[in-house]
């Protein structure tokens, strides 16, 4: 999914500095944002407040919408660099197509995963025929230094390890939790979890002590280490915890993110990551002369113009503003 915010703003994140070391319990509100003819989402990662949660680096929620008399979803080829996509879908379906020749339908609780490494662009739409509601979340990994300049793939997995408990049923979208590995490629230490509860579910959640946290509200009413979280908010949880005490007032859906602090700074723009401004210049330019990214086949419509590069240098910020 694209980021099409058309004055998109750089900003250098990134490095342990920031990492909040221990517990805690820091709620983070959405930037709504227009995606396309007909979606809007919720943006959570990169917040105001906070920047990264492990090597995760970008977080939208969307839906559910009632999409039945429109055409839903509508992301028009464009480019990625230096990271993973993340599609997670709650309901409907997305049908994604890249530029390696990928042609793939995600469907609810289906994992698609894309790998741009050095280059790759893609289109995500709902299908023609298409369910009456979407809902989901689009995430970003950021890749480290070692393998950002891979070569790009995609992976769909609609068979994924779960972890169940009472009223709880965990279904592991990347990395490890609680001994269930996910198939996804990853490239540094992280867990992405699907936590779906059942009204009156009461229970503590195994973490990483190592590893940074943040839960974002898919739907429902659940409390999260004692903090009620609405739909489309998430709160971050800081490192050093071992359980994570999970509640709910009715049936909830949750997602857990978490990763070891990412060491590197970066530098995000628009839709690609990078360590530069002339490297994300770089990247735009390659773009805009179709030199380098690639072509997705199959979709009807034109590519996504870049928004132009801010006229002043980047200014570091870090993890945190």
């Amino acid at each position: 999914m694209s980021n099409l915010d058309r004055e998109a703003v750089p900003s250098l994140c990134g490095g342990r500095g920031f990492v909040v070391a221990e517990p805690v319990r820091e709620l983070l509100s959405p930037k709504r944002v227009k995606l396309g003819e007909s979606t809007e989402v919720r943006r959570l990662l990169p917040n105001l407040g906070r920047r990264m949660v492990g090597a995760w680096c970008f977080v939208d929620h969307y839906g559910p919408d009632d999409i039945a008399d429109e055409p839903g979803m509508q992301v028009p080829p464009h480019p990625h660099m230096g990271l993973q996509t993340v599609s997670w879908l709650h309901e409907g379906e997305v049908l994604h197509r890249d530029s390696t020749g990928s042609l793939q339908t995600v469907r609810p609780r289906e994992l698609g995963l894309m790998t741009s490494g050095r280059a790759i662009s893609h289109s995500e739409e709902s299908p023609a025929s298409h369910a009456r509601f979407l809902h989901g979340a689009q995430l970003w990994v950021a890749l480290p230094d070692a393998d950002r300049h891979t070569d790009p793939h995609f992976e769909h997995h609609a068979d994924l390890p779960q972890v169940t408990a009472a009223g709880l049923t965990a279904t592991v979208l990347l990395g490890a939790l609680d001994g269930a590995v996910s198939p996804g490629t990853t490239f540094t230490p992280l867990v992405g979890a699907d936590l779906a509860l059942t009204r009156g579910a009461d229970v503590r959640l195994p973490l990483d002590p190592d590893f940074e946290y943040a839960v974002l509200a898919m739907s429902g009413e659940a409390h999260v280490d004692g903090v009620p979280v609405l739909p489309g908010s998430m709160l971050y949880l800081g490192c050093g915890r071992t359980e994570l005490p999970l509640r709910a007032e009715s049936d909830a859906g949750l997602m857990l993110l978490g990763g070891e602090p990412f060491e590197e700074e970066l530098v995000m723009w628009w839709n690609f990551v990078g360590r530069s401004n002339e490297e994300i210049a770089q990247a735009r330019s390659d773009w805009m002369d179709t030199s380098r990214f690639g072509e997705v086949r199959g979709y009807d419509g034109d590519r996504l113009p870049a928004p132009a590069l801010p006229p002043v240098p980047l200014k570091p910020r870090g993890r945190v503003r």
